[in-house]
């Protein structure tokens, strides 16, 4: 317990000095309009008695953890897992008499992801104090942006892949009603055993940018691509690290269900979604459970509800019949949030280097995902689905790229390698690209050993698989090691192929009737007694005239 509560002398001890001039961000997304096919025909009732199916509408609240070294009106630290209560200042513990001062690092980051998102940037937003009572928010109040937010009307693109090999790309768009920044709150610990509540501060002040779109989802499969995309856009941009499992990225979904062209139904608000596989399952389960609920007469409540992971089944946490009253009001102690166009805005004396000039920022913007993963399609020809793989994982293209410098090789062979052979064993033994312990050049040493003849396509794997145990030795002195070279005496490949053909009498006799498929099973046996060093397009030439 004396960990967890941490005396106003030790945080007079510990406070350090308030400084930032801008605060957090919190994203929030709310709804989502679509017309997915795939998805309506997961969702839609086998019902001969209603003239239209009921359809999901899905909205999204998304609270993004701003990447901030300190928090949003507070000097603090921001870490995750740090001893309970050790990064609260005075300001974060609500003692009397503090003051807040806002960071201006995380005011540019919500101006950064407003941008990259198609957002009209305020050039004045207001803060507001949003009125609850919670033991982990020490004021009684938050500190948000609920009437004039610092980014507005946004559109986010998403895409999904649909089609047998999931190789069409579909494209959707999501309307963003606005981007506010808010604080976070603190964290309460539950002990049952002991029928107390522990509570941490650690995480009370810290810099949120809450994202709200409008209703424009109709299934999970639509909000998990969404917020797939927001994910890698933010980490592109940098303004959130999106770590969902340390809740830097926190998802709240309203669903509803109604037929299309009658007003939308009574939603229920799932919390603090931390996976997008999760997220997906949610909101299918509660459409699912709503649809149920209305086709056997009944009515859907307004109310709360969580996810249970383990029964994949949403299940209730309150009712929202009562309208909460925050009783906003503007904040007093927070002038009006301004932020320039350029620099030649500025008012006479104002310090650009202290000011948050929307010009500079958008000139700063990185390649985003969509337009990264055009890019990789056009450029190297390789494949929609690949591209997104690409993407996906951070650090990947850097890695794709570099080895394509220095090899010769085709980018579509190259890819089959990075994404196959490569993150296959990254994701076996949970490493990132960065952790990987073959190199760009060194996996572009072996790829070019194979095209210009030296080893196989099989002997390459085996290679690989030996790089990977030793990071210290090059492709080449594992070939030469174990004579992994191409075997390049004709006469013995000739005796080897003799040898297959004459134990395989019945295969051969099928050949020469005209099932020339039964060629690969013999080219498979002479791999085997070759290790895989025979060239496999000489063996198959030396095969095919001693069964002609």
């Amino acid at each position: 317990m004396a960990a967890f509560c941490v005396a106003a002398s030790e945080l007079l001890h510990n406070m350090k000095q308030i400084s930032g001039f801008y605060p957090k961000a919190s994203c929030v997304i709310r709804r989502i309009r679509t017309t997915n096919p795939r998805c309506d025909s997961q969702i839609q009732p086998r019902a001969k008695s209603t003239p239209q199916q009921l359809v999901g509408v899905v909205g999204l609240e998304i609270h993004a953890q701003i990447n901030s070294s300190t928090k949003l009106f507070s000097g603090s630290s921001v870490r995750f897992s740090a001893p309970p209560n050790s990064l609260v200042s005075f300001f974060d513990a609500s003692l009397p008499g503090t003051l807040p001062v806002l960071n201006r690092r995380c005011v540019e980051a919500a101006v950064m992801t407003g941008l990259a998102l198609n957002c009209n940037i305020n050039r004045k937003s207001l803060f507001d104090r949003k009125h609850y009572f919670y033991a982990d928010l020490p004021a009684g109040y938050q500190i948000t942006q609920q009437r004039q937010p610092v980014a507005v009307d946004g559109t986010l693109t998403y895409s999904l892949l649909e089609g047998k090999k999931r190789s069409q790309v579909i494209r959707k768009n999501v309307h963003i009603k606005q981007i506010q920044l808010e604080q976070d709150s603190g964290k309460s610990l539950h002990d049952d055993v002991h029928s107390q509540t522990l509570i941490d501060l650690n995480r009370a002040g810290v810099g949120l940018m809450e994202l709200v779109m409008e209703p424009d989802m109709s299934c999970g499969e639509e909000a998990a691509a969404a917020v797939r995309e927001l994910q890698l856009i933010l980490q592109a941009l940098g303004t959130c690290q999106g770590n969902m499992s340390e809740g830097q990225l926190r998802v709240d979904a309203n669903v509803s269900v109604h037929r299309p062209g009658e007003p939308l139904g009574v939603r229920t608000e799932v919390k603090n979604i931390n996976s997008v596989r999760y997220l997906a399952r949610a909101i299918d389960y509660e459409i699912q459970r709503q649809i149920g609920i209305l086709q056997r007469g009944g009515t859907v409540q307004n109310e709360t509800r969580a996810y249970d992971s383990k029964s994949g089944e949403t299940i209730p946490m309150r009712d929202k019949e009562g309208l909460q009253d925050y009783r906003f009001m503007p904040e007093p102690n927070l002038p009006p949030l301004i932020v320039y166009e350029d620099n030649a805005s500025l008012p006479a004396g104002i310090d650009a280097c202290q000011a948050v000039v929307v010009q500079k920022i958008k000139e700063g913007l990185p390649e985003l995902p969509s337009i990264k993963r055009d890019r990789l399609v056009q450029t190297y020809g390789i494949l929609p689905e690949h591209s997104f793989t690409l993407v996906n994982e951070d650090g990947l293209v850097e890695y794709f790229e570099a080895v394509l410098m220095a090899t010769k090789k085709e980018p579509r062979k190259v890819i089959g390698w990075v994404t196959n052979e490569l993150l296959g064993h990254l994701k076996q033994q949970d490493l990132s690209v960065s952790q990987s312990p073959i190199s760009p050049p060194a996996l572009a040493e072996l790829l070019e050993l194979q095209e210009t003849g030296h080893i196989s396509s099989s002997v390459a794997k085996q290679v690989f698989q030996k790089m990977w145990r030793s990071p210290g030795k090059t492709a080449a002195q594992i070939t030469q090691e174990h004579d992994l070279g191409l075997v390049s005496d004709t006469a013995q490949l000739h005796s080897i192929c003799q040898k297959v053909v004459d134990s395989h009498p019945d295969e051969v006799h099928a050949i020469r009737n005209g099932n020339k498929k039964v060629l690969n099973k013999l080219m498979g046996l002479v791999q085997k007694e070759t290790k895989g060093r025979a060239d496999p397009v000489l063996v198959r030439k030396i095969l095919q005239e001693k069964t002609s």
